[in-house]
C-alpha cells in the first residue's frame, strides 16, 4: 500500500493554550492534502531520531490544510522541544500518513473523556458526534484552566461539555460519566496513561476505546528465540531473545514502514498468515488480538516457534 509522504509548510503557527501550540500544515503548491476521518495522526519526520505522531484536530472536509497540537514535555525526547522552539511560521517539514488507529465507530451515543493533549483526536469526533446527531458528552481534564486547549471551540457546545481542571475540581469524576452507561453508547478516552487505566476499569469489553501516546505496562512473559518466514519475500529469519521481529528483518534487508518502535502508533502493523503473536503493542483491541490477524512487530513475538508475516 502506498503511503502519502511530502514536505509541507507550516502556514500557520499559534498558541492554543499555555504549553501548547497548533501549527496548519500545508502543500507548497496547494495540492490537496489525504483524506482522513476523526482519530487518525500522522508522522512528522522532524530530523533523524525525531519522528513523532501527531494527531489531526482540524477539520476532515478542508482538503487544503490539517491541523495538529503539540504539548511542550520538558522531560520528553527533544520532539515537542524542536516544534517549539526551532519550527517557525514558513518552515518546511515532512510527513507521512494518515493513519487511523482510533477511528470513531457509528453509534448513537457516546461519552468521551480527554486529558490534556489527548483532546485532539476528540475534537474533531465531537464534532463528527454533532454532526451525525448522536447524543455525546465530553469530560476534559487538564493540570490547570490555562493548559487546557481549544476550550473557545469546545464552547459552542454548552453544557455537554464539561471542562475540569485538576487544581479546581481534582481528579476527573470519572463515575459521573462511566457509571451508567446506556447500550449502544460508545465511550472513546485519550489521555495519559494513568487515566486510560482508570477509564478501563469502569467500562465493560466492547464499549472503550483508547489511544495512548506512551505504552501500556503490562506482563510479559520472558523472551524466546522463534522463526519468522517472509511469505513475499521467501525469506526466513531467526528472531534472537531482546532483538524485536522489526529489527530482525531490517537487518536481513527488508524495508518495512515503522515510526515509534513502542507499540503505540501502528505504523508497523503487519498481517499474520501463520503462527501465534505474543502482542505487546497498546494499539490492538481484545477482539484484535484474539483474532491475531495482525501484529505490530516492533515489539510483538511469538507464541510458539514460528510465525509466517505478509512481509
Amino acid at each position: 500500500m502506498t503511503v502519502y509522504e511530502a514536505e509541507l509548510v507550516v502556514d500557520g503557527r499559534e498558541s492554543a493554550a499555555d504549553g501548547v501550540l497548533a501549527l496548519t500544515l500545508r502543500h507548497p503548491l496547494g495540492e490537496a492534502l489525504p483524506t482522513w476521518e476523526p482519530g487518525a495522526h500522522i508522522d512528522v519526520l522532524l530530523g533523524p531520531g525525531l519522528e513523532r505522531q501527531y494527531s489531526l484536530c482540524g477539520d476532515p472536509a478542508d482538503r487544503q490544510s490539517w491541523r495538529i497540537g503539540v504539548l511542550r514535555e520538558p522531560e520528553g525526547r527533544g520532539g515537542s522541544a524542536y516544534v517549539h522552539e526551532e519550527l517557525r511560521q514558513g518552515d518546511k517539514v515532512r510527513v507521512r500518513g494518515p493513519r487511523n488507529n482510533f477511528a470513531l465507530a457509528p453509534a448513537p451515543r457516546y461519552r468521551f473523556v480527554a486529558g490534556g493533549i489527548g483532546i485532539t483526536p476528540i475534537l474533531p469526533m465531537v464534532a463528527a458526534a454533532e454532526a451525525a446527531g448522536a447524543e455525546w458528552t465530553l469530560l476534559y481534564g487538564g493540570r490547570t484552566r490555562d493548559s487546557i486547549a481549544f476550550t473557545e471551540e469546545l464552547g459552542p457546545y454548552g453544557d455537554r461539555v464539561t471542562i475540569a481542571p485538576q487544581d479546581e475540581t481534582g481528579l476527573l469524576d470519572l463515575a459521573s460519566v462511566l457509571d451508567d452507561v446506556p447500550e449502544g453508547t460508545l465511550v472513546y478516552c485519550c489521555g495519559p496513561g494513568p487515566l486510560l487505566d482508570a477509564v478501563e476499569e469502569r467500562c465493560p469489553r466492547g464499549v472503550l476505546h483508547v489511544e495512548r501516546f506512551q505504552p501500556k505496562e503490562q506482563e510479559n512473559g520472558p523472551d524466546s528465540e522463534f522463526e519468522v518466514v517472509l511469505e513475499r519475500t521467501g525469506k526466513t529469519v531467526t528472531v534472537p531473545v531482546g532483538v524485536s521481529v522489526l529489527d530482525t528483518v531490517r537487518a536481513a534487508g527488508v524495508e518495512v514502514l515503522y515510526s515509534c518502535t513502542e507499540g503505540t502508533c501502528g505504523t508497523c502493523e503487519t498481517e499474520v498468515l501463520e503462527g501465534t503473536p505474543d502482542h505487546r503493542d497498546s494499539v490492538l483491541s481484545d477482539e484484535e488480538r484474539e483474532a491475531g490477524e495482525t501484529m505490530l512487530i516492533c515489539v510483538s513475538r511469538c507464541r510458539g516457534q514460528r510465525l509466517v508475516l505478509d512481509l
